[in-house]
């Protein structure tokens, strides 16, 4: 791996900033800038998030906001078209493309193209690298625009990307980049398979523990048996199909009616109205507290005040899945006891039976079994919330991983010391 040229700026391509459900792309930038790495974040969407995370206000880069929908503005794509046309790789782009538009014939595709286009004609002079957060649209979007330009890029892989678009795309992006990382194990394995194993190494997103220090020290814990003490459950993520939140709430409406509990949901999503009605044939709805998306202190909060974490993910009909999801290592943190799937990259920071709860994918009746175990067993909880609290604190600090990819970008060695594990 070369790393760039010192001197000039790296900038970051993203699909769209700020997002309160990519804190951990936050957080990296915000780390990356205190080693002294000077970023240009390029987002191929504006916000739609009405809040942001503490996080997001120490960044300092600057931001450049490319067109979502070309026909939105169309003069600037024509201008980004009309100066990259001059630019010396105006003809291999175009290769590229046709080779690219043939197998992904999609509106999506064209986009793609016209942000690239458009970002290639308005890329301050500085910027000496290109690097894309998720391996499908943003890496296409960079990889187009460093043809164009003669830059080197390369990309960060998380989870959808790495699941739901085709291996000719996956092989030959990879190819392509100067370096990949991606968070899980399980994805780099995946990805190795497709490519020079040299070129993708495992870099966890980790935790800025600065920003999650240790919970103060709970009471204990409720067993369920009082309805004046219901046990607190806890769930953050994104209403989509893969954070499996239908099976959880099938789950839920299978425990016996002697156990007291309520559920306490933070996250937006594109399914929120459906759950809530699942909630209400279920006969759960007054149990269940529906808070939306939220800002980290207040999810920080939640995690505090919660007695169990549960997140039931599971891989969707298009083949989605998560990785190994932020909020899982933000709960034990704080020393809140875990039920999760065995699923991708999740085994590789939950022990079952150890660290927290494991239990198959799609697997009501054993999900069911887990939640009633841990309800009504306050101590099991209380171990269980220890022990992962000491691995996360252990072995899943952001630093590590900051300080690898500090040196991926060629920062001073003395700030980046640490080599990105399997690299």
């Amino acid at each position: 791996m070369t790393p760039p040229s010192p001197g000039g700026r790296v900038a970051f391509v993203l699909k769209g900033y700020p997002r309160l459900s990519e804190t951990f792309i936050a957080q990296e930038i915000a780390a990356l800038e205190e080693r002294g790495l000077d970023i240009l974040i390029v987002s191929l969407r504006r916000p739609t998030d009405k809040a942001i995370h503490p996080v997001h206000r120490l960044i300092r880069a600057g931001l450049l906001y490319l067109p979502e929908y070309l026909y939105e503005a169309p003069l600037r794509v024509w201008r980004g078209w009309r100066r990259s046309r001059r630019l010396p790789g105006y003809g291999a782009l175009r290769r590229q493309f046709l080779a690219d538009l043939r197998r992904d014939p999609t509106p999506n595709r064209v986009r793609r193209l016209g942000q690239a286009l458009v970002l290639a004609a308005e890329l301050p002079a500085d910027i000496r690298h290109l690097h894309a957060h998720f391996l499908h649209t943003p890496a296409s979007v960079a990889r187009y625009t460093a043809i164009l330009r003669g830059l080197g890029w390369s990309v960060s892989a998380h989870a959808k990307d790495i699941w739901t678009i085709a291996d000719w795309e996956k092989r030959e992006k990879l190819a392509d980049a100067r370096w990949a990382v991606t968070c899980t194990e399980a994805g780099r394995r995946h990805l190795a398979g497709l490519a020079d194993c040299a070129t993708v190494a495992l870099c966890y997103h980790g935790l800025a523990l600065d920003r999650f220090p240790p919970a103060p020290l709970r009471p204990a814990g409720s067993d369920g048996s009082n309805p004046a003490r219901p046990v607190t459950i806890l769930s953050v993520g994104r209403a989509v199909e893969k954070k499996g939140y239908d099976d959880l709430l099938a789950a839920l409406a299978r425990l016996p009616p002697a156990l007291h509990w309520r559920f306490i949901h933070v996250g937006g999503g594109a399914l929120a109205g459906r759950l809530r009605a699942k909630a209400e044939r279920l006969g759960l709805a007054d149990r269940i507290e529906w808070r939306g998306a939220r800002p980290q202190p207040e999810v920080l909060a939640a995690y505090r005040s919660a007695d169990l974490f549960v997140l039931a993910a599971k891989v969707a009909r298009d083949g989605d899945r998560d990785g190994l999801p932020n909020v899982l290592v933000e709960a034990q943190s704080q020393r809140v006891a875990c039920i999760a799937t065995a699923l991708s990259g999740i085994p590789e920071l939950i022990a079952d039976g150890a660290t927290g709860v494991l239990v198959p994918p799609g697997d009501g009746a054993a999900l069911t079994a887990a939640l009633a175990r841990l309800i009504a067993d306050p101590q099991l909880r209380r171990r269980l919330g220890a022990a992962g609290e000491a691995r996360v604190r252990a072995e899943f600090d952001l630093e590590a991983g900051i300080a690898a990819l500090a040196a991926r970008f060629g920062l001073d060695a003395r700030s980046a010391s640490v080599a990105i594990a399997a690299d």
